[in-house]
């Protein structure tokens, strides 16, 4: 496969992974919260979710959720429920103690649900499935080459955006500062639901 043949895919992932959303969202505040090395699982849950979602809809599982609106609603109420969830979390959290071994960064299994209960990620997935359907020779082939692109560019970007919040937590210095960007991560993912339900 030419590299100029490629070069429209990758462009795409790239855009589509490092926009802000509730997944870059997540990230920078898990990294500033827990700093990168512990916010690794999340990331490597978003990465994978992402990847498997691409890989699905190439196959041909995002025709049954478009065959059944039922299933697209109960997604959609699924995920904005678990954002919100989340939401609720960051915005109660205080400034990071740093001998707190008990406070945990949302794990692996986390981030994949996060990538996997999100209709925003499903129509993401879905119209690079039907844009670039072209470059492969057939579904799992395309599945492969999907699920691949999307976990390489979603790690890069995660990582982007979780070192931005461990450098924006270098900054903060008193505990009403915590609070202002804790809560101000948790408006911007109460927000990114919004698209989902338009």
């Amino acid at each position: 496969m030419p590299a100029l043949s490629i070069a429209p895919l990758v462009l795409f992932v790239t855009i589509a992974t490092i926009s802000p959303g509730g997944a870059t969202t997540l990230a920078t505040a898990s990294g500033a919260r827990f700093g990168f090395v512990r916010s690794t699982p999340l990331l490597a849950g978003i990465a994978v979710g992402l990847g498997a979602l691409a890989g699905a809809a190439a196959a041909g599982l995002a025709g049954i959720l478009l065959a059944a609106p039922f299933l697209q609603t109960g997604m959609k109420t699924i995920g904005s429920a678990y954002l919100l969830w989340l939401a609720l979390k960051i915005a109660r959290r205080g400034a990071p103690v740093t001998n707190d071994s008990a406070a945990m960064p949302t794990t692996f299994i986390g981030g994949a649900g996060l990538l996997l209960l999100n209709p925003k990620a499903w129509a993401m997935a879905l119209g690079a499935a039907a844009s670039f359907a072209m470059l492969a020779e057939g579904p799992l082939h395309l599945a492969a080459l999907l699920g691949g692109a999307f976990v390489l560019a979603a790690s890069v970007s995660l990582c982007l955006w979780c070192a931005a919040g461990v450098l924006l937590a270098r900054l903060l210095r008193t505990p009403a500062q915590w609070r202002v960007l804790n809560v101000s991560m948790a408006i911007l993912l109460a927000v990114s639901i919004i698209p989902m339900w338009r």
